[in-house]
């Protein structure tokens, strides 16, 4: 049986990385094989090149070369990670996927979104996840909670450094996205209690789970 790719998708601050933790613990107390992940990273590959992406000395990176090692990135890990994790049946939950880069240099970015999907279709042979989980909130809150949780901005990295209007085009990208692929991406508020949301979110990959 065919594993279930599960990716977990919004701005800065908005919770995704404690949820996806949450539901790789969840999944695995109910008996499941859980691979977790992120992006960029995942493999050695993917994470000498997050140094890259996320160093505030990287000033002046071209929009596309951004995008270009992000992409490198997910090449390497479809093919290492992910793909096999898949083929062998298990659950993949991903920090962040393809998604991402139509939501932060498709619309952050300002590249476009039909560009990126094109290049992103190419790095991972046509890969998509199965289910994906889209944490919304205001901007202004989740860039708060962000500088809370590094110790000011001073200690964010080069992307969370960026400009509030930046921040903004990629929520809206985010759920301009969610909205042309409703059947994929489901938007949670990003604002409720993390046990309350976990528990939803587990409902809803146990209902695709049992599905299949």
């Amino acid at each position: 049986m065919a594993g279930l790719f599960v990716t977990l998708e919004g701005i800065e601050g908005c919770g995704k990385t404690t949820q996806a933790e949450l539901l790789k613990l969840n999944l695995e107390k109910e008996g499941h094989r859980v691979v977790f992940t992120r992006e960029p990273g995942g493999t050695r590959v993917g994470e000498r090149i997050r140094e890259i992406l996320l160093d505030n000395r990287m000033k002046g990176m071209e929009p596309l070369t951004e995008l270009f090692l992000y992409l490198a990135s997910r090449a390497q890990h479809v093919r290492e990670l992910i793909r096999p994790a898949l083929d062998e049946g298990a659950i993949v939950v991903c920090d962040r996927f393809s998604d991402a880069s139509v939501a932060y240099q498709g619309g952050g970015r300002r590249i476009g979104t039909s560009r990126v999907l094109a290049l992103n279709d190419a790095a991972t042979s046509g890969l998509v996840p199965d289910y994906t989980v889209l944490l919304d909130l205001p901007v202004e809150l989740g860039l708060d909670r962000m500088s809370a949780r590094v110790g000011g901005k001073g200690r964010q990295d080069r992307i969370e450094r960026e400009e509030l209007e930046f921040h903004v085009r990629v929520r809206d990208a985010y759920l301009a996205l969610a909205q042309e692929s409703s059947g994929r991406i489901e938007v949670f508020d990003g604002m409720r209690d993390r046990e309350e949301l976990a528990h939803e979110i587990l409902g809803r990959i146990k209902g695709i789970l049992n599905r299949r």
